[in-house]
């Protein structure tokens, strides 16, 4: 079973990488009112469209019911802007009205801090939905080394100050994964991963290195006497080259380590999934970052995927209730779904329907 917060026996999610669908950028959008005035809150026209940003991760399962949305419903076809998870609640938290994002993606919960930002822009009432799970793995070329990596191994590779042996703690001087540990590979630390506003990157930081950096003697001693202190040890990656912020598009990445063999790369399951043919992904603790090992709980990087609904934008924006409910149905994100097709692995059939209540009771409450 997963631990911590997978207390289902249940999934974990792959994700498809970010193909077909375009990328829109909420900056160009034009107000598609019949007027040509800008739109006001409690006059929606039927040109409106439902505005989506957030979690590179899922937003590639968002375009996908989006599309279906568009095609089957009377209601425009959704607008999915992919962000990051940090940069879409700062957009999502901007304000209220048809003009303003009416769903947050996200690959983690959201913080206090941006519960503050949403409430300081008068952004008052969000509901939590979750819509899968996800694996983080570790990947690389298919012609590059093999990778067998404990979270210990990670976290020695990758912070930016380890233990120096001597009470104290020094810059990390490791510049080749076999100088962490002999059993790994004679190649340069290279890492291609997402950057701070990133969803992946938190859960990579969390699930991975500080787990990993309480198997370290030191780091396990300073937790229990100073619980901020660890954690910024902890969770601060190295800034000197060896971790390289690739944006928000788990595609680039792939895609770049073919053309940089010596590099690995940190991405969702999904996205290994669909460059199988290109990439590989790396041994965690002897464990293969496969659909039955995620799903069994025995692969140790998973997250819970989510989106956000701005209750307030329900009246306002035709369709967004209905869209909502479409993302949970059955026949979207059940286990014959549509979305599974795409690579997701579905709640568990009671967490789904728990998922389906609050959609449906978000409908309800816009009825008049």
């Amino acid at each position: 079973m997963f631990k911590g917060f997978l207390k289902a026996a249940m999934p974990a999610a792959i994700f498809l990488a970010v193909a077909a669908c375009g990328q829109s950028d909420l900056s160009k959008l034009e107000d598609d009112s019949a007027s040509g005035a800008g739109p006001v809150a409690g006059a929606a026209t039927a040109e409106q469209k439902v505005k989506i940003v957030g979690s590179s991760t899922v937003a590639p399962f968002s375009r996908t019911i989006a599309e279906r949305f568009g095609a089957t419903t009377a209601f425009g076809t959704p607008i999915v802007e992919s962000t990051g998870t940090g940069g879409g609640f700062k957009a999502f938290c901007s304000g209220v009205g048809p003009d303003q994002p009416s769903i947050a993606n996200a690959s983690r919960p959201i913080k206090d801090s941006e519960r503050n930002l949403c409430v300081a822009a008068g952004v008052t009432s969000i509901t939590e939905i979750p819509l899968g799970y996800d694996g983080i793995v570790i990947a690389n070329a298919k012609e590059g080394p093999e990778f067998d990596l404990t979270k210990q191994e990670l976290y020695l590779a990758l912070a930016k100050d380890i233990p120096d042996g001597k009470g104290g703690f020094m810059p990390n001087p490791y510049k080749a994964w076999n100088e962490v540990a002999p059993n790994l590979p004679a190649e340069p630390i290279l890492v291609l991963g997402p950057p701070p506003t990133s969803g992946t990157r938190d859960a990579f930081v969390e699930l991975g290195m500080e787990l990993g950096a309480l198997e370290v003697p030191e780091l396990a001693e300073l937790k229990k006497t100073d619980e901020e202190a660890f954690k910024n040890y902890a969770h601060t990656i190295r800034t000197d080259g060896a971790w390289v912020d690739f944006g928000e598009n788990d595609t680039a990445i792939a895609q770049s380590l073919v053309k940089s063999p010596e590099a690995i790369g940190v991405l969702g399951f999904s996205f290994l999934e669909q460059n199988g043919d290109r990439v590989k992904g790396a041994h965690l603790g002897g464990i293969d970052p496969t659909f039955e090992m995620i799903t069994t709980g025995q692969y140790g990087l998973a997250r819970v995927m989510y989106f956000y609904v701005k209750d307030q934008n329900l009246p306002l924006v035709p369709g967004l209730a209905e869209f909502v409910v479409e993302s949970v149905s059955e026949g979207a994100a059940g286990e014959d779904g549509y979305l599974v097709e795409k690579g997701l692995i579905p709640l568990h059939e009671t967490e789904l329907a728990k998922a389906q209540d609050i959609a449906a009771a978000l409908t309800a409450s816009t009825t008049p």
